[in-house]
């Protein structure tokens, strides 16, 4: 077994005097990221809660390099990146993208399906917090079935399923992609120094624990996170070249409104009257775990 310790941050990355809110997915996220991927890295970020957090030229969050860019582009910007760095020789400079789920599953999604389909040697991050945080909270195709956002308020909450990235970019026959979560944080930095390790484009989905969006107490972030693994709402797994492997198997059925009555985005579904949503939810989530578990089983 190894030791306890293994697992700490044993320098810091990340400078004090971050702009993130309390509770912050981000703010954990980046500090172990970060103590892992090292002081030459290039990190490229789209419009997100990020280019906030790592705050406005010349300042900078992270001990590395910062490329802002627009939303649309991040993988595009950071090919460029890629490319003059290989021109150089420095072939082992990781580029990182750090991006939310709007850059990601929306706005960005055409150039992160670009770069994947060329076989970029880009690690891309997915901070997934189910909203654009950054500009009011609005809906994204990742923003979970029932949930209520600015733009899907009260009664009109969220009436359609989120988009299932993982299983597009695992189409793409890339050699590594994997969710993770902070509440899991072993499981985290053992992906992320795979990732690292891997040549070629990979993905990493974390689960991003949003207080403000999430209308959650920040104490209670991790809590969360942990009970959206254990509901299989959050599931953790790897697909390397399309086969799928599940990583954590929970050991008890926990339903689905454990974690979602933490969470204030979700209130209305415990009101008289909403328990065929919840229903539908938990339905959805075991079909889901289902067809991770054959993927699994057929793969090689």
């Amino acid at each position: 077994m190894e030791p306890a310790n293994q697992f700490l941050i044993k320098e810091e990355k990340v400078y004090s005097g971050a702009l993130s809110c309390r509770g912050c997915g981000w703010a954990l996220l980046v500090r172990h990221l970060s103590s892992i991927l090292g002081d030459e890295t290039v990190y490229v970020v789209p419009a997100s809660c990020f280019s906030i957090i790592a705050g406005p030229y010349p300042m900078n969050e992270l001990r590395g390099t910062i490329v802002h860019t627009v939303f649309a582009a991040a993988p595009a910007t950071a090919t460029g990146v890629r490319a003059s760095l290989d021109r150089q020789g420095k072939k082992d400079v990781t580029v990182a993208v750090l991006a939310g789920d709007g850059g990601t599953f929306d706005i960005g999604f055409q150039s992160l399906s670009g770069a994947a389909t060329r076989g970029e040697n880009i690690l891309y991050i997915c901070n997934n917090n189910g909203a654009y945080m950054n500009t009011g909270i609005q809906t994204s195709t990742a923003t979970p079935y029932g949930a209520i956002t600015t733009t899907n308020p009260s009664a009109n909450y969220k009436k359609t399923w989120p988009k299932d990235l993982m299983g597009i970019i695992a189409s793409h026959n890339i050699p590594y992609a994997a969710t993770a979560s902070l509440a899991f944080i072993e499981d985290f930095r053992n992906k992320v120094q795979k990732a690292k390790e891997v040549e070629g484009f990979r993905l990493l989905m974390i689960d991003g624990p949003c207080p403000p969006g999430h209308k959650s107490e920040p104490d209670q972030s991790i809590t969360i996170a942990r009970l959206a693994v254990e509901t299989r709402l959050f599931p953790l797994f790897e697909v390397e070249h399309m086969n799928y492997r599940i990583n954590y198997n929970p050991k008890e059925f926990v339903p689905v409104e454990e974690c979602l009555k933490l969470q204030g985005r979700f209130r209305h579904l415990f009101k008289n009257g909403s328990k065929e949503i919840l229903e539908e939810i938990q339905q959805h989530t075991n079909n889901y775990w289902e067809r991770l578990r054959m993927l699994e089983s057929n793969s090689n």
